[in-house]
């Protein structure tokens, strides 16, 4: 067997193990064993290429700078996920995003410069006779217009994500004809390259592409995030399959194809969740036309002490925790983990309600609470627990704040108007853990914090958690 074959099977064998991890990600049962399928896809993968290119006779400095990129590469991807926190993980994943979309940019600016640039080359010659000249002109401009997105776009998102830019959207006028404006130009550019590869009109998609990225994000407040992030992940899949197809690598069109449907079929999900509309995260900017509404006086807020707070729970008989970013910020997955197993042994029936946007990435509650070991079985979807907290005793809203506003079911004027959250002010009591009084990451006032039956517990989440659990055991 020639080592192109075995390449090629190499390759076979990545993509099923990859398909494996999909399927063994969705589930938390079986994540760990999906993300070690991942993991040995990815090595056979890299295996498979770098013998392929040794293979193939080249030159000893490219391969020399192949086996460099992949040593460097494995060797700072070891150090951030031995440093990383969770709460820097959405950040960290929208960052990775545009290393692929940089990649695909790379990688269709190679293409071109070896073909269409060399009219008269060997491979632009063998192309042009198989009349296949103007699919490799369209896999040029395609994937670069795809990668260059994807690329500002999670540059973008990731200065959001960490705070070094402002979460509020950007409210270009006429934003909207911006977006719509530039896919028409990049269609009619398509054409025109596709008949006449010429190189100002990729430097002209490369540009447009930049800033279309850009505002897309930009155009997206804080409180959508999470659904931007899955998007990117989708972006992403497509620019790395545009790769692919101008690599000649099946491998990078199977995952690219995967990452892109995935990516795609998960942000749909969320979207639904949010009453959101699907085209309108595409576009860029959905559902922040409508004015804010942080200038209402609604009253003076309660507050409670962690003594308060231990006697409303050691008389509960139902309690629901519901969990947010403050969590993974103040590490307090833990002691809530105590509080959890504490309540369960006096008789106390807890359970969690997760809302498909807590935290700030698709599934980061669910992940920092099964770090914490606490029981997947409590661990509910917003669906599955909404019409049970009327029923509930005492609801601990915990670093939680836009999923859990009612402005977005009672007021029609909010920015999160129609955003479905979790209904936690039917229960007869919320006890609020915050640092402060400061709006959440979509900068909307809470009116969840002056209502009757709420009490804010002021003060680091873990620390007031902790106090809480002392309290119970005395």
């Amino acid at each position: 067997m020639s080592i192109e074959t075995a390449s090629y099977a190499a390759y076979v064998v990545a993509a099923l193990l990859f398909i494996l991890a999909l399927a063994g990600l969705s589930k938390h049962e079986t994540a760990r064993a999906g993300n070690t399928f991942g993991i040995l896809g990815m090595a056979i993968a890299l295996v498979a290429t770098v013998t392929k290119v040794v293979d193939d006779g080249l030159d000893a400095l490219p391969v020399v700078l192949l086996i460099g990129a992949v040593l460097v590469g494995a060797a700072v991807g070891l150090w951030r996920a031995r440093v990383v926190e969770m709460t820097g993980m959405p950040e960290l994943i929208a960052l990775l995003h545009s290393f692929v979309g940089l990649a695909a940019v790379l990688v269709g600016w190679n293409g071109y410069l070896h073909t269409e640039h060399e009219p008269h080359g060997h491979e632009a010659r063998r192309l042009d006779a198989l009349d296949l000249l103007g699919v490799h002109s369209a896999e040029v401009f395609i994937g670069v217009f795809i990668g260059a997105v994807t690329f500002t776009g999670s540059i973008v998102a990731f200065l959001k994500l960490s705070a070094r830019i402002k979460s509020s959207p950007l409210m270009l006028p006429g934003k909207n004809f911006l977006n719509i404006g530039a896919l028409v130009v990049f269609v009619a550019l398509t054409v025109w390259f596709v008949a006449d590869p010429q190189l100002w009109l990729l430097v002209a998609v490369t540009i447009i592409a930049l800033l279309l990225g850009w505002h897309l994000v930009a155009s997206i407040g804080g409180g959508d995030m999470p659904v931007v992030v899955s998007m990117l992940n989708s972006y992403s899949g497509w620019a790395a399959a545009a790769s692919g197809f101008l690599l000649d690598n099946p491998l990078l069109i199977i995952t690219g194809a995967l990452v892109g449907s995935s990516g795609a079929y998960l942000s749909y999900i969320m979207c639904k969740a949010m009453n959101r509309s699907f085209i309108s995260v595409i576009a860029g900017g959905f559902g922040m036309e409508a004015p804010s509404g942080d200038d209402t006086d609604y009253g003076e807020h309660r507050e409670i002490d962690a003594e308060g707070a231990a006697e409303l729970l050691a008389d509960a008989s139902s309690v629901i925790i519901t969990p947010g970013y403050g969590m993974a910020v103040a590490q307090a997955q833990y002691p809530v983990a105590d509080l959890t197993a504490k309540l369960r042994a006096k008789g106390v029936e807890v359970r969690f309600g997760i809302h498909p946007v807590a935290g700030r990435l698709p599934g980061h509650m669910n992940v920092l609470l099964a770090e914490a070991k606490v029981p997947y079985d409590i661990v509910l979807e917003m669906d599955e627990i909404n019409e049970d907290f009327p029923e509930t005793d005492v609801v601990l809203v915990i670093g939680a704040n836009d999923t859990v506003n009612p402005a977005a079911a009672e007021d029609p004027s909010s920015p999160i108007a129609g955003m479905p959250v979790l209904e936690v002010w039917h229960a007869k009591d919320v006890i609020v853990f915050k640092r402060s009084m400061a709006t959440g990451y979509a900068g909307v006032q809470n009116p969840l914090f002056f209502r009757e039956n709420s009490r804010m517990l002021f003060g680091d989440a873990k620390q007031r958690v902790e106090d809480i659990l002392r309290l119970l055991g005395a």
